[in-house]
């Protein structure tokens, strides 16, 4: 069972900056690809960014590359997102999410590769 506990949204004036921190329970998340997501009320849940295992490898959906960037430290067990020059259509709650199976490449971008969840931490960007 892995937990994974996200933090860091808020409400924020577009071109404003945050990073948000996922925090996993267990040490064996070092050897698992992270994604994040998010999600407006009505909408599917969308990917953001994905990460590998390592942190060499990043994906970004094309409407926040040059603006977010996914990092990660192994040694305290937590990915983080930083959101920079924020939009008010980057708003809703944020996911991450932990590949626990080894997907790789566009799988990724699916919900379905993900094996466990955040509750979500909210972020608001007025404009």
């Amino acid at each position: 069972q892995v937990q994974l506990v996200e933090s860091g949204g808020g409400l924020v004036q577009a071109g404003g900056s945050l990073r948000l921190s996922c925090a996993a329970s267990v040490r064996t998340y070092s050897s698992y690809a992270m994604g994040w997501f998010r999600q407006v009320p009505g909408k599917e849940r969308e990917f953001v960014a994905s990460i590998s295992w390592s942190g060499d490898d990043t994906d970004y959906t094309d409407s926040v590359k040059g603006r977010f960037t996914s990092s990660r430290d192994n040694a305290k067990n937590t990915v983080y997102l930083q959101m920079n020059n924020l939009k008010p259509e980057d708003t809703g709650v944020y996911f991450c999410a932990a590949d626990t199976r080894g997907y790789s490449g566009s799988s990724r971008r699916q919900t379905f590769a993900y094996s466990y969840w955040g509750q979500g931490t909210r972020v608001t960007v007025s404009s």
